[in-house]
Formats: structure tokens, sequence, C-alpha cells
């Protein structure tokens, strides 16, 4: 074993470890390294002393390969360097603890630029205004809310629970919250909901003009071509009868600066600054059959806990 020599030797050296003064790459590798108990076991052993491989493994009472494993590692660290020297049979390499201490800077926050996007969610149950006609009813996780064909019961407090909500004609009045956005534009607004036609119990041939309005603008109609029942939802809870509506087709309504379109398909020209966004602070999303609709074969929605798609009422706008 040979002694450091002087009193500056490199044990007083301390590595600092941040991202301003080395690669990331390298801060990763002196963390790795030091994250090992027989290799913290070598630099508490190299802090008085500098020694070779053998007496390394000899005194820490480890195999050779395994004591040249764990030098290896903490020489490609940086946390130690060896040299050749002369020994008993010829070369060998010695090696040497380079700092005394290592403190790591962790990275500062990166600021955080203002959200270029809004995504709202809402129950299906969480509507504030309606008009509906029977048959209609509501459906939670477990069982039917109140009773079928009753109008009155969408006024109940329950109806925060429903999973599906489905009526043969009029709407359904959601208001969605609009909070500031400073200094931003509204670039598109896309509403995605799982809907279905509504027949008793239900029809694969029974299309419905499924229209939308948002702040009081109808921006356009999607029909449905089918209460589906021909096979389970694959979220529909076991207690619901195979025979009912089990699943609807998420449909998007997406207003922008060219117009509006279902699916990808344009079908009116009512853009986004026609929505009058900035006017209050809630977006209004009225969703039924109307009067004047075509076809009117009623509406399921469904909720996050129904049909096919494990979602609620999406709202998403771009800024």
């Amino acid at each position: 074993m040979q002694e450091h020599d002087g009193p500056l030797h490199d044990l007083l050296r301390t590595l600092v470890v941040s991202d301003d003064l080395m690669p990331p790459e390298r801060g990763i590798a002196i963390a790795k390294a030091l994250a090992s108990a027989p290799r913290l076991r070598i630099l508490q052993y190299l802090a008085p002393k500098v020694a070779s491989l053998s007496e390394i493994a000899r005194d820490l009472n480890m195999p050779i390969a395994t004591a040249s494993l764990h030098l290896k590692k903490l020489e490609s660290a940086g946390l130690i360097s060896s040299q050749t020297a002369p020994g008993k049979r010829g070369q060998q390499r010695i090696y040497t603890r380079l700092c005394g201490s290592v403190i790591f800077h962790l990275p500062e926050p990166e600021p955080i630029a203002p959200a270029d996007h809004l995504e709202l969610v809402m129950p299906v149950g969480a509507f504030v205004d309606h008009h509906v006609s029977a048959p209609c009813g509501m459906a939670g996780t477990d069982s039917i809310i109140g009773k079928v064909d009753d109008p009155g019961l969408f006024y109940a407090p329950e109806r925060f629970e429903a999973q599906l909500v489905w009526l043969s004609q009029g709407w359904l009045e959601y208001r969605f919250p609009n909070p500031v956005q400073e200094g931003k534009q509204p670039k598109s607004l896309q509403l995605s909901l799982e809907l279905c036609s509504e027949a008793a119990p239900s029809a694969l041939d029974w299309p419905s003009d499924i229209g939308l309005e948002i702040n009081g603008l109808p921006v356009g109609v999607w029909t449905s071509p089918s209460d589906f029942g021909d096979r389970r939802g694959s979220l529909t809870p076991a207690w619901w009868p195979s025979w009912n509506s089990q699943y609807g087709l998420l449909t998007v309504w997406q207003v922008d600066g060219a117009g509006t379109s279902i699916d990808g398909r344009g079908v009116t020209a009512v853009t986004i600054a026609d929505l009058n966004l900035d006017a209050r602070p809630f977006i209004a999303v009225r969703i039924g059959v109307g009067e004047e609709a075509v076809n009117k074969g009623g509406m399921n929605l469904f909720g996050r806990g129904f049909g096919n798609h494990r979602q609620d009422i999406l709202l998403h706008i771009d800024y």
C-alpha cells in the first residue's frame, strides 16, 4: 500500500454534479456507481490510501473478478483513477480515490408554458336543464334510477349518478365551466359523446336525428342509424337486460375556423368565432332530438360505465 503524498491530496476535492457543469449522462453514471454497497466500501477503503486490485479484493473479502468489475464502474464514473506501477510479479494497476465528497445539484424546474388546450369532462347525469318525453329514463351502474318513463325524475338529485340516459324526444343541456384564458383565442372546439337512437327495446334499423347546440347556436345534426342491441356493450353492467340498448357510437363534433364537422365530415358553416365563447363563464351544450327532426328516433347517451367507451361527455378546446 502507498499513502497519499502532501496535505492537499485528492481527497480534499469535492465533485459537484450539475447539468451546468457536466452532461446529464455523466451525472447518471455517478449516481449509479454510488448506488452499490460494495462500491461504497471500496471508496471508503481507498480514502486514506492507494491500493492494487489484489489488495482491495483481499482486504474487502471479494473475489478478484467482482472487485475488478466494481473498480471499472467507479473509474468509468470518474470517482477513482488507476495507473500502472511495478509489482512483485510485473506490472499492476494502482487505484486512487479522486474526491472526498460528491454534491448533486438537482435540475431546476423548467418554466411551465401556459396550456394550449382545455379539456373538461361532464358526467351524463349532470345536466342542468332538460325537456324530455317518455319513453325516457336513467340507469346507474347498479340499477334503474327511480322508475322508467317518468320525466319528473329528471329533476331528482339521483340523476347525477346516471351512466345511461334515454329519451324518445327532447333535449338535455349541460354547462361546462369556461375559465378565463388570458391572451388566448380559441382555435377549435371538440365535443365527443357515445350516442345511439332509442327504440323499445332496441332496433338496428332505427334512424334518429340527434342535434347539438352550443351557446344556443345549432351546430350540426348527426343521424344515428340504430339503437344497438345486437350484442352486449363491453362496459354495460351484467344486470342490464341483454335485449335492451347496449352501446352507441362515439361521435365527435368539431367547430373550428372553417366550420363544423361531425366525425370529420363537414356539416355546417358555423365557426368557432360564431360560438362567442368569451361572452359568459360557462359553455352551454344542448343535445337531443328536436321537433323539427325528420327522424324522431330518440336518443341514448352513454356514460363511462355503460356502452363501449369508457368516457363521459368530453369537451376539448385548442387555443
